[in-house]
């Protein structure tokens, strides 16, 4: 298996047996950690076990990914919620039938700093966000979303932040360390950086104050239509993939992160297609620091993402028509 960019031409990776023999199948996803169970699954062959070849896609977005499944221009999406594969959803275009990671009490997952100018004048804790300046990457997304929670939880008006929207991550960690900003929600691997080098301070984990289902395995109404024998393979496959990386992120006694040789096996797959050309070593040891908890079954928290429907429902993000109980199918968990 491989992961393409938009703009090469199509390949398939298994050569072991002619492409008749197999049923091919496409999925659009990003190069990130958060979406190893899909990689693991490809790497050790557990598709080819279920007579798939699967066609991998490396887009530039969640929003894009969501975009392609709901054009069904990809049977499947592996990606993180936004505003477009909601409404996709709720217009029965796309469905959400297994789990990508989640933010879970104990574990490490999106961090929130402060710049050290701001903590110098007193943003230490979470409930001191109140009438900040904080980065983010875009409107709608996760982290847009883990704002409006922790104002919700510390008690205060989420219009009392001001949003700054920059597009991408290194442009949100430069706005942190160079002061630019107060503060910023962001994915661990990114905010370690920032505290390593004392360009930012840690105030806070997401995960102390809630949990979040961060995104799904979307498959095309097409697909599930036409084909749901082979949806029904591809989940099996993911699952086993989803099962494995659940090893990854493993708590000992201390509730400290272990890291062993088969969490470093496991690393090393993933950083295969997350950090292409990169020293294996320096890449798999970034992948280890930056994974978030997956559910070993791929299960989805559905009433969180019902949570996540009202929510941006209530900021007018999304249609309001859109109901949570027909963003997912659960019938292929069963």
């Amino acid at each position: 298996m491989i992961l393409r960019s938009i703009a090469t031409l199509s390949l398939i990776a298994s050569l072991l047996c002619p492409a008749a023999a197999r049923e091919i199948v496409s999925i659009g996803t990003l190069r990130l950690t958060e979406n190893g169970a899909l990689f693991i699954a490809a790497a050790r062959g557990y598709f080819k076990d279920e007579g798939l070849d699967v066609e991998m896609t490396a887009y530039p977005s969640d929003e894009a990914v969501a975009n392609a499944v709901g054009a069904a221009a990809t049977d499947f999406g592996l990606a993180r919620f936004t505003p477009a594969a909601f409404n996709y959803a709720g217009r029965g275009l796309i469905k959400a039938v297994a789990a990508q990671v989640r933010e879970k009490r104990d574990y490490e997952g999106n961090e929130i700093v402060a710049s050290n100018a701001a903590y110098a004048e007193g943003v230490r804790q979470l409930a001191d966000l109140n009438n900040t300046s904080v980065a983010i990457t875009q409107i709608g997304t996760a982290f847009h979303y883990q704002l409006g929670r922790i104002a919700q939880f510390k008690h205060f008006d989420l219009g009392s932040i001001t949003l700054k929207p920059l597009q991408s991550l290194d442009a949100v960690a430069r706005a942190v360390g160079t002061n630019q900003v107060e503060a910023a929600v962001m994915p661990a691997s990114y905010a370690r950086e920032l505290l390593g080098a004392n360009q930012a301070k840690l105030i806070g984990w997401y995960s102390e104050i809630d949990e979040q289902q961060l995104g799904a395995l979307f498959v095309s109404a097409n697909a599930i239509a036409m084909k749901r024998a082979v949806v029904e393979k591809f989940v099996r496959a993911y699952r086993r993939g989803a099962a494995d990386y659940a090893t990854l992120v493993h708590l000992d006694f201390h509730s400290k992160r272990v890291s062993n040789a088969k969490t470093h096996e496991l690393a090393t797959i993933i950083a295969r297609y997350v950090y292409p050309g990169h020293a294996a070593g320096s890449a798999a040891a970034a992948i280890e620091a930056g994974a978030y908890y997956m559910d070993p079954q791929a299960r989805l928290d559905f009433a969180d993402i019902e949570r996540q429907v009202e929510w941006y429902k209530a900021q007018g993000l999304i249609d309001r028509s859109v109901d949570g109980r027909e963003v997912v199918d659960l019938s292929f968990l069963n």
